[in-house]
């Protein structure tokens, strides 16, 4: 257990390092094509107009501004720091890691267009706090530990090596 804290750790920080934080061009890249991704699929849900640039327009006096913060990149990290921490084999891990990004993506999608919903039937604000800082992020939280726990389900345990 001491061993997976320490490479979960390790790993987390070296994912939001090389992929995450803008330190290189490849996490710029990476993350501009995330955004675009995410924007490209809520286009295809909402309504015509709606989608202007990174904004969603819930009324004429507010919008929903979707940037690196909203495009999904920062729970799928952490789900696969847990997945590379965890004791499986490579191929496993890679098949795990492929199905995260994508149920990860999808539930975004859902957890984006929940919030636009709410906060355009709503007043704005209020409704926005609700449904993105509570159900949305319990809904991301929720859906990580899912995929963690059928990652685990599905894995065959491998010991690590121990020098004694």
């Amino acid at each position: 257990m001491k061993r997976f804290a320490a490479l979960y750790f390790l790993y987390l920080a070296l994912l939001f390092v090389f992929f995450y934080a803008p330190t290189s061009a490849l996490s710029t890249l990476l993350n501009e094509g995330q955004t675009k991704l995410t924007l490209f699929l809520l286009g295809l849900f909402l309504e015509p107009g709606q989608l202007k640039g990174i904004d969603i327009w819930v009324n004429p006096h507010y919008k929903i501004i979707i940037n690196q913060a909203c495009n999904g990149m920062i729970p799928i990290l952490f789900l696969f720091a847990s997945i590379l921490a965890y004791p499986s084999s490579v191929l496993h891990k890679l098949l795990w890691l492929l199905i995260g990004y994508i149920v990860f993506s999808v539930v975004n999608i859902m957890r984006l267009l929940f919030v636009s919903y709410a906060t355009q039937t709503g007043n704005g604000q209020e409704e926005f706090y609700w449904s993105h800082d509570l159900v949305g992020n319990a809904l991301l939280m929720l859906t990580g530990l899912g995929l963690f726990i059928a990652f685990i389900k599905n894995s065959k345990k491998r010991h690590y090596c121990s020098l004694k």
